[in-house]
């Protein structure tokens, strides 16, 4: 087959643009078009030169050029592709498009910067700026851009030297040039770096924003302190810029998060401006999370008298601390109340209320709201369920916690390894090791990995009923997987050798947990002290008890406690 090249192509069709008759109204003339104004308050939007009184376009406002349709054919080709997150593809595109002279387009190209960033091909990005630099007309988005993408790839001296470069071929860098760089160090903990930056910022004669205050002020709090970050807030102020609800949402997020609840009551309390809903519902959890229920009540009396009606969160922070203090009653008062309202209660409101139920052992009342939290439209999730069917399994209602389990699929809630561990434990204890080992095969087959938990779990299990080789063979198995065994791992075996007046085989595992790096525990040492004496040696029992606690190894109590017991046996 007989194949055409691309410049034939191109040659053939000028040739036969050429020879056809012109359309233009000017004789034997090039195709013209209007090039449009560019809007002055925003460079990249283009000004409307309709005039809506006349319906005429006014041509004082445009300027003829050359066209050419190839042009836009190939910027229509370089976005599609940078739409479609074919960077690569489009960098190649631009590249053979400068080798043909053609003009590259600054909006097109910082589309594609940042698109080659997103995809952390960082280099090629600087290889798209490079072009743009040396072929055609870089604006202060397209610097931004690559500021904001070496930023985020942690690459600050890269940053700092394009922002160098922009100041040397003429541009200033805005406010939100400033603030990129800002902010990228600040969510790095490099806050004395921001610092400088805001330094420079103001040799510039940039002028900082809200935002630009806000970003410090955020990062001060958590690496500065309070107090530092209410010295940034004065200066914010006295330059005339007046934080927005954000700003005071940063302050009193980092208050209440370093324990200073009482202060940002008093901050919110003394607000000049009314305190947004947010605001009062952070300070309340903060007051509650440390059982400040009077202070609580003045904050709410304080939100009501300033027209704020609480709303579902504000009803889902006093439930959930009503829960957690053991008033699940009032908890439930508190629900009816807000429905009363004409409020729908969401699922942070019935999680507290499923979760309390079901350690005070009400779990048919926590199946209730489980029922309720649907009828509202609310999906439970894998917690609720785990939690019902833990609850039902302490009850002694394994049978109906299988059920549950079997249905989880098939309520859109496949069984996490949480679900395993609960029925793996519910079913060894009720007798049923056959399936309750099938679980461990059911969980894996379905790609469900197991954790330390099923681990601890099987092990547990293994040595209550004697199976203590077992037990040890699935240690050894722990210690070889990404799960190492922890201080828990090893007392239970420890425990299971003891009970046997294994003590021989006890030390030795002793021994293998220390050369593993796992260190020890003042449980640890009275399993040894206690088995020691319960395999018929109790004055040896009692001198390990002084040896471990001469050197702190034990605590007086339980040296006094296993002496007692030692002596009983003696």
């Amino acid at each position: 087959m007989t194949t055409v090249s691309t410049e034939f192509l191109s040659h053939t069709l000028s040739l036969r643009t050429n020879s056809k008759r012109s359309w233009h109204p000017k004789p034997n003339g090039v195709i013209t078009c209007r090039i449009p104004v560019l809007n002055e308050d925003n460079p990249r939007k283009r000004k409307n030169n309709y005039n809506k009184g006349n319906g005429k376009v006014n041509s004082s406002d445009t300027a003829p050029r050359h066209y050419d349709f190839r042009d836009t054919h190939h910027m229509r080709s370089l976005n599609r592709l940078c739409k479609t997150g074919k960077y690569t593809e489009a960098l190649y595109f631009l590249e053979q498009m400068v080798k043909r002279n053609y003009k590259p387009d600054v909006i097109l190209c910082t589309k594609l910067i940042k698109g080659l960033f997103t995809s952390k091909k960082t280099e090629k990005a600087v290889r798209v700026m490079e072009i743009l630099e040396q072929h055609g007309d870089p604006d202060a988005f397209a610097y931004n851009a690559v500021i904001s993408g070496f930023c985020r790839s942690d690459r600050f001296d890269a940053a700092n030297g394009v922002l160098v470069r922009m100041k040397n071929r003429g541009f200033s860098p805005d406010v939100v040039t400033y603030n990129i760089l800002i902010g990228s160090l600040c969510a790095r903990g490099k806050l004395d770096l921001a610092m400088k930056v805001m330094d420079q910022l103001m040799k510039d004669n940039c002028n900082p924003t809200v935002i630009t205050y806000t970003i410090l002020i955020e990062a001060t709090i958590i690496h500065g302190g309070i107090d530092e970050a209410m010295k940034l807030l004065d200066e914010m102020v006295s330059r005339g810029l007046q934080p927005d609800m954000y700003t005071y949402n940063v302050i009193v997020r980092g208050m209440c998060k370093q324990g200073l609840v009482y202060r940002a009551f008093d901050f919110v309390c003394n607000l000049s401006t009314t305190p947004s809903l947010n605001l009062y519902n952070l300070v309340l959890k903060g007051l509650l999370n440390e059982g400040r229920w009077e202070t609580g009540e003045r904050l709410m009396s304080d939100m009501m008298l300033k027209g704020c009606e609480p709303n579902v969160v504000t009803y889902s922070v006093l439930i959930n601390s009503l829960c957690r203090d053991g008033k699940t009653g009032e908890a439930v008062d508190l629900l009816k109340v807000m429905k009363e309202k004409g409020l729908s209660p969401d699922a942070y409101c019935y999680d507290p209320l499923i979760s309390a139920f079901c350690k005070e052992g009400k779990v048919d009342l926590a199946i209730g709201f489980v029922d309720d939290m649907i009828s509202a439209g609310w999906l439970p999730d894998i917690v609720n369920y785990n939690t019902i069917m833990g609850s039902l399994c302490k009850k002694g209602r394994g049978d109906e916690a299988l059920t549950i389990f079997k249905k989880l699929d098939e309520v859109g809630c496949p069984p996490n390894v949480s679900s395993y561990n609960t029925m793996l434990g519910a079913l060894w204890s009720s007798g049923d090791k056959i399936r309750a080992l099938g679980m461990v095969l059911e969980m894996m087959n379905n790609g469900v990995d197991p954790d330390r938990i099923t681990y601890n779990s099987l092990i547990s299990c293994l040595c209550r009923d004697g199976m203590v080789d077992e037990a040890i063979g699935l240690l050894v198995d722990m210690e070889r997987s990404e799960w190492q065994p922890t201080v828990i791992s090893y007392n239970i075996v420890l425990l299971g050798l003891c009970k046997a007046h294994r003590m021989v085989d006890a030390i030795e595992v002793l021994a293998v947990m220390v050369d593993n790096g796992c260190q020890p525990n003042e449980t640890t040492y009275t399993l040894l002290v206690e088995g020691v004496s319960y395999a018929g040696w109790p004055s040896d029992a009692m001198e390990l008890a002084k040896s471990l606690a001469s050197i702190n190894a034990i605590s007086q109590d339980l040296f006094r406690r296993l002496n007692k017991q030692s002596f009983f046996r003696a």
